[in-house]
């Protein structure tokens, strides 16, 4: 009897610090992004990569010159980021400079080197301190009324609207364009051979808020056929680079699309309301014939609960929600989609989930 009370307090206790351990992990876990964001300012991966792939601490510090008295907090700083999975960790057997570990590159950290996958400045972008900042204010945000205006946090940390601040902040519009090109060029290398099928017959294609060209010039490299046009504001396509096959265009999706076989959207619903994208949609469906003429839309977003059916798949999504959150955007479940693009005034929907935590989504008219 004493041992079956004394298992009971003793499962009554564990249960306690597995409660605590799990508020705890929930505190730290910024702790984890500023320090891969710190990885990243470091250059620490293009240090590693640099020496063949794995390095030790006092090659990690020389290549990212750090100052010498900061070795001992970078072997730290490592040391969370190998618990994270970012990096590796092995045993030196060759020591010849004193230090205990090499460190290498895990497939994560790979996406963080070269040119063609490198993901690292759409990263860089997502913890810039423009985007970090606001959420300190989160939940004072969540307390107070909403103004009539019905302000995003994002605007009321900065006093301007997020495309204020990417249009006229040189050094936010660097980041920004280039972290969407380099997440354009890794998802749809990706897209064109998992999913190629979504644009076969298509003669003619308008990639709204294309940007400087990364999505269309990929899917018109795949297909040579398929005449494509790229929409975005004045001020992004005068900085756009001459791209072959690509023709730029200066307007507003809010306004009118120019006239094509389909439309692709990649990225560009979750940064607005419902009310915002049923206004593209909108515009979309008469920039395109019907459907027997094979007329689409083609979304390239997020569909919460979409995807591979693992926690952190969906943790991914439900973050990125509140991330879109604090500039009036959001990331939509398969109902909210429904309910945009039924009332835009399409007929039907596919949804296919090949892209991790984002899905492929096509509309018919």
């Amino acid at each position: 009897m004493g041992s079956i009370m004394e298992q009971r307090c003793n499962n009554d206790q564990q249960a306690l610090l597995d409660a605590q351990l799990e508020l705890w992990h929930s505190t730290f876990a910024f702790i984890k992004s500023m320090a891969f964001k710190s990885a990243l300012e470091l250059g620490i991966a293009d240090a590693i990569h640099c020496h063949g792939g794995t390095a030790t601490l006092t090659q990690i510090a020389t290549k990212a010159a750090l100052h010498p008295s900061k070795t001992p907090c970078l072997r730290r700083l490592m040391r969370a980021l190998t618990v994270a999975g970012i990096f590796s960790v092995a045993k030196n057997s060759s020591d010849d400079d004193g230090d205990q570990h090499v460190y290498g590159l895990t497939p994560a950290s790979r996406l963080l080197v070269g040119s063609s996958q490198n993901l690292a400045p759409t990263l860089s972008l997502i913890l810039n301190n423009v985007f970090v900042a606001p959420f300190l204010d989160l939940g004072t945000w969540f307390e107070s009324a909403l103004p009539a205006t019905d302000l995003p946090l994002f605007e009321l940390s900065h006093r301007k609207n997020v495309w204020d601040v990417v249009g006229h902040d040189p050094s936010v519009s660097q980041l920004f364009n280039a972290g969407m090109v380099a997440d354009t060029r890794f998802l749809m290398d990706i897209a064109v051979r998992e999913c190629g099928d979504v644009f076969q017959g298509i003669r003619s294609l308008v990639d709204v808020g294309g940007g400087h060209g990364a999505a269309a010039q990929a899917i018109s490299a795949a297909f040579p056929a398929i005449q494509c046009t790229v929409l975005d504001l004045a001020h992004v396509v005068a900085t756009a680079p001459a791209c072959a096959g690509l023709s730029f265009v200066a307007g507003d999706m809010f306004e009118a699309i120019p006239p094509a076989n389909a439309v692709f959207l990649k990225w560009i619903m979750h940064d607005w309301g419902d009310t915002e994208c049923v206004t593209i949609l909108k515009n979309c469906k008469k920039a395109i014939p019907p459907r027997d003429a094979g007329g689409k839309v083609i979304i390239v977003d997020t569909v919460v609960g979409a995807g591979p059916p693992n926690l952190k798949n969906k943790e991914t999504q439900v973050m990125s929600d509140l991330f879109f959150m604090i500039v009036n955007g959001l990331e939509r479940d398969e109902q909210e989609w429904r309910n945009v693009i039924f009332e835009a005034g399409f007929s039907d929907y596919i949804i296919i989930p090949v892209l991790g935590v984002r899905s492929i989504i096509e509309l018919y008219p």
